[in-house]
């Protein structure tokens, strides 16, 4: 997917939703569990449901990882459903990669070659070589990690350097000259607040993963007035407020309202 087809999605269905798959055998609604593979089971009526509202798809592969071979297959059942049926939305994989330049491309082989995914979120923390392996496939995307929403982000990303830039700074600033915005976002957690007006000094342009709604408890009105441009710059991510919202056997239906409620704010931050 291209910058402006991301763009034109986020208008014409005037909502910048992103609905984090990060699907927990032991969270989802028991009767389920009966089904020969309740997570994709799962993941399939959460997308039907959710899918009018919403541009992306963010499935965490730590919550497939953590189930071995059954979870991998859920994983590329889920990419593989959403590919057929739903080529209009944008798929990220939540994986977070990132070493040395071999491994890189093997990551990069992977998940865009043969996962078929529109996005990777990527930790720069190896640098150059780390990243620019995934920058070699023409509309895929590499979302780098750059102000996460986590307490722990103070630890790192905060820090200033003998010039007073912190490091966040420094990974907008110097990873742009890798990448740009036709093919690089950023992942900045919502949490973070009035600090998207720092991020849009040093990234004006670029589309920004926001993850940290809902469960998290940031503010998607500030998400807006601070990091919102013209063209939205915006996708932002809810997981469990949505996707967990009841274990009944309702529960695709009530994340689909949950999804609703959240996609009439965005098309009111929109106009």
């Amino acid at each position: 997917m291209t910058r402006q087809e991301l763009i034109n999605q986020i208008f014409n269905k005037k909502t910048f939703l992103c609905v984090g798959l990060d699907t927990d055998i032991k969270k989802i609604p028991e009767h389920l569990l009966k089904e020969e593979d309740p997570i994709f089971a799962f993941n399939k009526a959460i997308i039907d449901a959710t899918a009018p509202y919403c541009v992306a798809y963010k499935p965490n592969l730590a919550f497939y990882e953590s189930m071995g071979v059954k979870g991998w297959i859920s994983f590329e059942k889920t990419i593989a459903y959403l590919n057929e049926n739903y080529p209009q939305h944008f798929i990220i994989a939540d994986a977070k990669r990132g070493d040395i330049g071999n491994t890189s491309t093997m990551y990069a082989r992977t998940f865009f070659e043969e996962m078929n995914l529109d996005a990777l979120t990527v930790a720069p923390y190896m640098g150059e070589d780390s990243v620019t392996p995934f920058l070699q496939y023409d509309g895929k995307w590499v979302i780098l990690l750059a102000l996460t929403s986590n307490k722990g982000s103070h630890d790192f990303q905060l820090t200033t350097d003998s010039e007073g830039e912190r490091l966040f700074e420094k990974v907008l600033r110097k990873s742009q000259e890798w990448g740009n915005k036709d093919n690089m976002m950023y992942v900045v957690g919502a949490t973070q607040g009035k600090m998207f007006e720092d991020i849009r000094k040093v990234a004006p342009d670029h589309f920004l993963l926001v993850p940290g709604i809902g469960a998290q408890g940031g503010s998607l009105e500030e998400v807006c007035k601070y990091g919102m441009t013209k063209d939205c710059g915006l996708i932002v991510n809810s997981s469990r407020a949505i996707i967990y919202a009841d274990k009944t056997e309702r529960f695709a239906e009530v994340a689909g309202e949950e999804a609703r409620k959240v996609a009439q704010q965005m098309a009111k931050l929109l106009n």
